[in-house]
């Protein structure tokens, strides 16, 4: 990316510009030349592409693992920072280890506060990536070594299955990063003293910002940080690029890793908006101060060994990049929370209380949009037994619900559960599923219940014939209401199945009751076609309470909670 930067560089700007002379643009283009340039673009490709493959490799194997860690260990910002780090230097990417943080807060399954210290932590994992250039592609040189590597990878790919199918797709990765940092070392070679770094702008503030934005811009073109400091690093290696031109060119890619996470918020939660917006502002901040370090940073080189940038400048390109992440991590530890506060400021909640902590991202992982579907319906009964509790008891501060926000809640609810994809029928997570749809199925009909017959539970509040059933549902609904609180579900299902049983017990003789009421002419009959509705309203509603219980229950058992 840096060699195709450089010659649009020559291309566009002319010597009175800050970009510089450039003199020897037909040899450039002499077809030699162009072979080297061709091979160069190509070793960056195979880089890219064995990054893909790495990663993909690496995520079927820890994949899951990694994202459970994610949401089990960020009880603090230093816990989140570590986990962060330590997943971006499993997974190999930044990009997938804060996209998922931003899922997780729009799912509801990760607070914002704690995703703030693995968006933090997620800079400093991702150098791991040039410390593995620097120190085995170049030192080493394994670009031939690795070729048999790749072969044993695409057997082990082709031919063998589950862990190890995924251990040969990550080992073909590997391999081919290096031999595409060898393929763009050779092309970088033979092209010295036609590209130089008087290309690019020149050493000055000014020419610094410069150089940040077009790493920005190789970043986003590449959707690769690592891509573009290997590339910068060869570029070095060459002579293409002066030390300093290095160390802005990654600053800028590190930048440029934040468009992927805010493609991610598109639509989502405020949470999730709020995280995006954070690793823009974090990455940001990080930049500025990166900037301010690298004449300190040169000149404390020059003074405790002032020969080690000419034979060391890979390395010591990698260590800058992971100084300033690490000191950068540090220095925003410590104000996590005020950080978050500020981005609360800055992006404030305007969803409803029923809006849907759903995200699309999730649904490649089928257990956790499961969890994200089973957390969504919890709250969404929570707010509808509210709703019951304050139709059924005027004088008891029930909360009442907003019924067309929470229909059309439940309604993306299901819209989400029918897009999970389950790989077989065979294990937990298919009786999971088939439970949430239960959940759903019988939630929907206990709005309709809530929506459309709301003067049946007003007969059923107001009759002294149905005191009794009245008092037993609303029982049932509070002792739910407080169970699901303690998360003491054994009890839960077990009390709300004996009410269901007892309100059943008195629907039939209230029926032949109050028959003979309206025979004997002691009750009219539309007060008694009413009472008869009251009862059926609150044998339905006491029905659907009970359902909705056992089928949670069943799914957060499935889940391990």
């Amino acid at each position: 990316m840096c060699l195709t930067t450089n010659i649009v560089s020559a291309c566009l700007f002319d010597q009175n510009n800050a970009f510089g002379p450039y003199r020897d643009i037909d040899a450039i283009f002499a077809t030699d030349n162009i072979m080297m340039i061709v091979q160069a673009l190509g070793g960056l490709g195979l880089f890219l592409l064995g990054m893909i493959i790495m990663t993909e490799g690496l995520r079927e194997l820890a994949g899951d693992a990694i994202r459970s860690a994610l949401m089990r260990f960020t009880s603090s910002p230093v816990s989140g920072a570590a986990t962060g780090a330590i997943s971006t230097a499993i997974l190999q990417s930044s990009s997938a280890t804060t996209v998922a943080a931003v899922g997780f807060v729009g799912a509801g399954l990760m607070t914002f506060g704690s995703s703030l210290g693995i968006i933090f932590g997620a800079n400093v994992g991702t150098t791991i990536t040039g410390w593995l250039v620097a120190l085995f592609g170049f030192k080493l040189k394994l670009g031939a070594v690795m070729l048999p590597l790749i072969l044993v990878g695409a057997i082990l790919r082709l031919f063998a299955r589950g862990r190890l199918a995924s251990s040969g797709f990550a080992l073909a990765g590997f391999g081919l990063i290096f031999v595409g940092i060898t393929a763009m070392q050779d092309g970088m070679s033979a092209m010295q003293g036609l590209i130089t770094p008087e290309t690019l702008p020149l050493d000055t503030w000014v020419g610094r910002i410069q150089i940040v934005l077009l790493g920005v811009l190789a970043t986003v073109i590449t959707q690769s940080s690592s891509a573009g400091v290997a590339a910068t690093m060869t570029a070095l290696y060459a002579g293409a690029i002066s030390f300093e031109q290095g160390l802005a060119l990654i600053i800028g890619m590190d930048i440029g890793t934040t468009v992927t996470a805010m493609l991610a918020t598109i639509g989502s939660t405020t949470g999730a908006r709020r995280t995006g917006v954070s690793h823009i502002i974090y990455n940001l901040y990080s930049g500025a101060c990166a900037l301010l370090l690298i004449t300190p940073y040169i000149s404390a080189w020059q003074y405790f060994k002032p020969d080690g940038l000419l034979q060391n400048a890979e390395i010591a390109l990698v260590a800058f990049h992971t100084l300033f992440n690490t000191l950068c991590l540090l220095l925003i530890l410590p104000v996590t929370d005020r950080f978050a506060r500020f981005m609360e400021y800055l992006i404030p909640e305007k969803e409803s209380p029923f809006a849907l902590k759903l995200d699309r991202a999730l649904l490649e992982t089928p257990g956790l949009s499961l969890t994200a579907v089973q957390d969504a319906v919890l709250s969404e009964y929570v707010q509808l037994l509210n709703h019951v509790d304050a139709i059924l008891d005027a004088n008891h501060k029930g909360r009442r619900a907003d019924l067309v926000r929470l229909q059309a809640d439940l309604d993306e609810t299901h819209e989400y559960l029918d897009a999970i994809q389950l790989p077989g029928t065979s294990d937990t997570s298919w009786g999971r599923m088939l439970d949430l749809i239960h959940t759903l199925d019988h939630l929907q009909r206990l709005h309709e219940r809530c929506e459309e017959d709301e003067d049946r539970a007003m007969t059923a509040r107001e009759s002294g014939e149905l005191s009794l059933m009245h008092e037993m549902l609303v029982t049932t609904v509070r002792e739910t209401i407080e169970n699901i609180n303690k998360e003491n579900w054994d009890a839960l299902v077990r009390l709300s199945r004996q009410s269901e049983e007892a309100i059943a017990q008195q629907v039939d003789p209230l029926r032949d009751r109050m028959a003979s009421n309206i025979a004997t002419g002691s009750m009219t009959v539309p007060a008694g076609t009413d009472c008869l509705e009251g009862v059926r309203w609150l044998e339905r509603v006491s029905h659907h309470i009970a359902r909705i219980n056992g089928h949670l229950h069943n799914a957060l058992l499935a889940s391990g909670k």
